[in-house]
């Protein structure tokens, strides 16, 4: 049995190769054992999104956010999608396929990044979501100052997209181990989400928090994510304290996930 470490030499190539192969895996058995198969990338955003906006516009008449609110939503919504389900499967990441992990002679941190690579993948198959409810907008759109402009702040996006991975490869380190060793943490993971989504500036800004809560809410490493990928349409999201949070707290997040998985590794091939 091959017991290599998160650093043990090994060829970029193959890792590259081998991490390829196994979110493709994941793809394929996500798609081809649904008859819906890629539809659901963009049909499960799609409900949430109008159900949240119904919810706030037609319902409760928000005083949150910005116009059109669809699109202030759905560009926040989608990469939450990304991280929730992330982060739910990193709670299985070993146990799913515990034989392949212990038998493998490539890093197991590819059992985390497969994930993030595959969840990933299925961000962007979700972006039509987003740049059809930008068309629908800009043609139903009556008032001027609530029309989507398409700006400089794009060019965040790809920004957003690489914390984003880095913050998740943190979590994945930490949370994938962990829940083999501690069992009760894959539900305790599940309720933190639950309450995160709520936590997390996506049906509204960092700014509309009031008080104490607005810095609170600042130190939620996707609050500056998030802001990036808004960057596109609202470029008054702009905050610099958020941003620079989001950053450090991402990478302090990755170094104590590789210690931890370094830290974790043996004791869990023992568990598995």
């Amino acid at each position: 049995m091959s017991h290599t470490a998160v650093g043990a030499p090994g060829t970029p190539r193959r890792y590259l190769h081998s991490l390829w192969l196994l979110s493709a895996r994941d793809l394929k058995v996500r798609y081809a054992t649904s008859m819906l198969g890629y539809v659901w990338s963009v049909l499960d955003p799609l409900v949430m999104s109008l159900i949240y906006w119904f919810v706030f516009t037609q319902v409760f008449h928000r005083d949150v956010g910005e116009e059109p609110y669809i699109v202030f939503l759905i560009s926040a919504l989608l990469p939450w999608v990304w991280f929730n389900s992330s982060v739910s499967d990193f709670t299985r990441a070993f146990k799913k396929d515990a034989r392949l992990v212990r038998s493998t002679a490539i890093p197991r941190t590819i059992w985390v990044n497969r994930i993030v690579l595959s969840k990933g993948i299925e961000y962007l198959f979700s972006l039509p979501v987003l740049v059809l409810f930008i068309v629908i907008s800009l043609l139903m759109e009556t008032n001027p100052d609530n029309v989507v402009q398409v700006g400089w702040g794009i060019l965040w996006m790809p920004v957003a997209m690489l914390l984003q991975t880095i913050l998740l490869v943190g979590l994945g380190l930490l949370i994938a181990p962990l829940c083999v060793m501690y069992v009760d943490l894959e539900r305790t993971t599940a309720l933190i989400l639950r309450a995160m989504f709520y936590a997390t500036p996506i049906i509204y800004n960092v700014t509309d928090l009031p008080g104490i809560a607005q810095t609170l809410g600042a130190f939620n490493p996707l609050a500056g994510i998030f802001m990036l990928y808004r960057m596109a349409f609202f470029p008054d999201q702009w905050n610099l304290f958020t941003l620079v949070i989001s950053i450090v707290m991402s990478l302090a997040i990755l170094a104590l996930g590789m210690w931890a998985f370094r830290r974790l590794e043996r004791p869990v091939l023992k568990e598995l």
